[in-house]
């Protein structure tokens, strides 16, 4: 393959024999033992099989591309032309990267996935613009970085507060920032760090970034992501969006004292332990969430995007809790079940909720935890149609 890319991460660029290999000796590993281990060789196998999947989805949609006349560009030099296999094996190999980049975008992880698709066929009709030598990744990134922005342009949509509630019922503060098309992202998803990768002063997911992100006009967005992310130069910037380097240099001076104003003051998102995530999920299971407050800080978000309901503190919190944990209470929807999981970097827990008169738990909600201090500042519960990005059942 005469397309190469010196910023790929380790292992080099992927091609459909090596991962029919893969799945060839995964398979023939296999054997009726162990249950565990059959389990995680079924597994690994299982994601190999999903890669394979993807590169011949995408080379199926370039075939079908190009048999549909929307254009046939010029293959350019014998060593740029791909047949649709070859380059869909080639895109599989930053697939995670441009997936990250769509969903700092966007903040949606359906949306990302929606616009890795059509980056990729972009890539492909677009595939004689590629320069030899270039990086595929940056190459990749502009298609990508254009996508986003004409979705964004399509849509239109803005964050807005939440609704104010009645302080007996949210606790106290202000409402917070609300995202309804925010979306957790799965830590398994993330790209391999590479040697040389740059890593900028908001390359984390962190959920309070994302939604920082959410504020910035898009073009401001873009170039913040582009220049303190992914650290392009400012000239690499200014062609991914076809603007000047003046403009872009503008754009940041607006973007950077914007988005610091608009992140929680001094908090920083802290490593957690098991420990903290496996206490969390026994008192979420716990009858009683009275556990569960002292993992609780004084002022912690409870959050439910696209729900509007919010609780600000730990007693507002627990009080919205409480008749859900009650088999007494009228409001007790049955017992819940938690699985540990990692989403943004931060500690996660799958819900599960098995209704009266049922044997069966069923996904209820995904519980993004930030930590400080040791205790949790701030939960956002998702809806569960992600979990098996996370690698979490749909029922137990």
């Amino acid at each position: 393959m005469a397309w190469t890319d010196a910023g790929s991460r380790p292992g080099g660029e992927v091609t459909v024999e090596d991962l029919i290999d893969d799945i060839g000796r995964g398979a023939a590993a296999l054997t009726p033992g162990e249950p565990a281990a059959l389990y995680a060789g079924v597994a690994e196998l299982t994601a190999s099989v999903d890669r394979l999947r993807r590169v011949a989805r995408t080379a199926r949609d370039a075939a079908a591309d190009d048999n549909q006349g929307y254009g046939e560009p010029d293959a350019g030099p014998p060593e740029l032309a791909l047949p649709e296999a070859a380059f869909a094996a080639l895109t599989e190999t930053h697939r995670r990267t441009v997936l990250v980049h769509c969903y700092r975008m966007t903040g949606s992880y359906d949306d990302a996935e929606d616009l890795v698709r059509e980056t990729f066929l972009r890539a492909w009709r677009a595939r004689d613009t590629f320069r030899a030598g270039a990086s595929v990744r940056t190459w990749l990134y502009r298609i990508a970085t254009n996508a986003c922005l004409d979705l964004l342009r399509r849509t239109a949509r803005r964050p807005h507060d939440y609704e104010p509630l009645p302080a007996a019922v949210r606790g106290g503060g202000v409402p917070p920032a609300r995202v309804t098309w925010l979306q957790p992202y799965p830590d398994d998803e993330l790209p391999r760090a590479a040697a040389g990768d740059p890593v900028g002063p908001y390359a984390t997911l962190e959920l309070p970034l994302l939604v920082a992100l959410q504020h910035l006009p898009p073009r401001q967005r873009a170039a913040l992501i582009l220049r303190d992310v992914l650290g392009l130069s400012l000239g690499e910037s200014a062609e991914t969006l076809d603007l000047t380097p003046v403009s872009v240099d503008s754009a940041l001076q607006r973007a950077r004292p914007a988005l610091r104003d608009l992140l929680p003051g001094g908090r920083t998102q802290e490593p957690a332990g098991a420990g903290l995530l496996t206490r969390y999920t026994a008192a979420a299971e716990a009858p009683d969430p009275a556990a569960l407050g002292a993992l609780l800080a004084d002022d912690v978000l409870l959050t439910a995007p696209p729900n509007p309901s919010w609780r600000r503190g730990r007693d507002a919190v627990l009080a919205f809790l409480r008749p859900s944990r009650d088999p007494a209470s009228a409001a007790f929807p049955g017992h819940f079940r938690q699985l540990p999981a990692r989403a943004n970097g931060q500690p996660a827990a799958g819900s599960y909720l098995r209704a009266p008169g049922t044997n069966v738990h069923r996904a209820q909600s995904l519980d993004v935890l930030r930590v400080e201090d040791g205790r949790i500042v701030e939960i956002t519960s998702f809806e569960p149609h992600l979990f098996p990005a996370f690698g979490l059942p749909l029922r137990l």
